[in-house]
């Protein structure tokens, strides 16, 4: 086969070639075109928020119980009181303490006696001694060595009795102080101004100290509400977002028709962990953060445990550029020469990053739909801030969902009806 003849096959198959490509281009272009909701890029302002539930709790709160066992003989308050530091609460019988402190306070002056006995034998035994030693100084036969030394050994047995019988009126006072002790915890009265939120007993039930568990010695709770807290669970992807400070919006199931102002206190530093059983049977652990917020002003008829929903402000954007949400969608782009900055080349980190899909929008010209990545900052409620990838006045496709998922690239498309409806609207003097 003749050189010429080479060239000229390779030309026909070139010229086929190109034009089964433009068939098809213009098969794709030259088809129905895909009614999509169409927006225009423009600026607004842009709110990243929280949101997360929880309780309403006081911001101080005690649990009153008892430190020793005992038959409630009285109860002087009821559920919702407001009561003062130092009120009288609950009394419990205090016959049986009020019969130890007797007893004890008998001992106590038993032991003193016997005190006031020794020390009498004490010094008795330190005179004989010191006569008997005089004696014996003097060089007098009228005392023996032996009688000496009985004098010293009766003298240190005074010692010690003296000694025993002052550690036993010590020890006796300490019973009588715990004895009182025991017996002025008969009678309960509030550590803190504030309201009994919850009363768990009864007159006539036993109180019992809470030694092992907490609910059991409960027998009522005082809250300060002076302060009122929101405490929420915010999941582990969003708690990074928040700081202390952040202002908050509160609304509250009893109060459905009031929003509360606040600002996040506190954000713990340990999550609690919640499971729950899967259909499979498997246990899936979330991982949430508590976060305290203080509320300002609430209500006067608020109470610990209701239920509420804190909207947390983290962001805020005012005037930025930004596309909808439903319009940011993922596809697999290859890099193009006009999208490279001047001076750069696509390299292979470029392709390996298109291959796994990159996040962007379907921007239309003339009809026809192209892909064109974008990086975006804080979301709003509807909308991304838009940080890169389009202009202002961009015409994109915002829509519906499922018409951006199946979008591909140099697809035709059209406005819907209420696009053209609102396009005929504004345009009609």
């Amino acid at each position: 086969m003749s050189r010429r003849t080479k060239l000229s096959l390779a030309a026909i198959l070139i010229v086929g070639v190109a034009g089964v490509v433009f068939a098809l281009s213009a098969a794709k272009r030259g088809g129905r075109a895909v009614e999509v909701r169409l927006e225009t890029v423009g600026t607004r302002s842009l709110v990243s928020a929280v949101t997360a539930s929880g309780k309403i709790e006081a911001k101080t709160k005690v649990d009153i119980s008892a430190d020793i066992t005992g038959r409630i003989t009285h109860i002087a308050v009821k559920e919702g009181d407001i009561v003062k530091k130092g009120q009288f609460l609950i009394q419990i019988d205090p016959a049986q303490y009020q019969s130890v402190v007797a007893r004890t306070d008998a001992l106590v002056a038993s032991s003193q006696a016997s005190l006031l006995q020794a020390k009498a034998n004490r010094d008795q035994a330190r005179r004989s001694l010191d006569r008997a030693l005089e004696l014996s100084r003097s060089g007098s036969s009228l005392i023996s060595k032996e009688a000496v030394e009985q004098s010293q050994q009766a003298y240190d047995v005074a010692v010690a009795n003296y000694t025993s019988a002052a550690a036993q009126v010590e020890q006796s006072k300490s019973s009588l102080q715990e004895a009182k002790d025991n017996l002025s915890k008969t009678r309960l009265v509030s550590p803190i101004d504030g309201r009994v939120v919850r009363l768990s007993v009864e007159q006539g039930e036993v109180a019992v100290p809470g030694t092992f568990s907490r609910e059991t010695g409960r027998l009522m709770t005082i809250a300060d509400l002076s302060v009122i807290l929101a405490k929420v669970q915010v999941n582990e992807t969003d708690v990074v977002r928040l700081g202390i400070g952040d202002s908050v919006a509160t609304s509250i199931d009893a109060f459905p028709d009031s929003t509360f102002v606040g600002r996040v206190t506190k954000i713990s530093n340990s999550a609690k962990l919640a499971s729950g059983q899967t259909t499979t049977g498997s246990n899936d652990r979330a991982v949430d953060f508590e976060v305290e917020i203080t509320l300002q002003n609430p209500p006067a008829e608020i109470r610990p445990d209701l239920s509420t929903t804190a909207r947390i402000v983290t962001a805020t954007r005012k005037d930025a550029l930004s596309i909808p949400i439903i319009s940011l969608t993922v596809r697999e782009h290859e890099v193009l020469p006009n999208e490279l900055k001047p001076g750069t080349t696509a390299t292979a980190k470029d392709s390996a990053s298109a291959r796994k899909g990159r996040e962007g929008v379907f921007v239309v010209n003339n009809g026809i739909a192209m892909f064109r990545p974008v990086k975006v900052g804080i979301a709003g409620d509807e909308y991304f801030e838009l940080l890169d990838g389009l202009k202002k006045g961009d015409s994109i496709v915002a829509g519906p969902y499922q018409a951006i998922r199946d979008l591909k690239d140099s697809t035709r498309v059209r406005p819907s009806q209420s696009d053209k409806a609102k396009s005929g609207a504004t345009k009609t003097p």
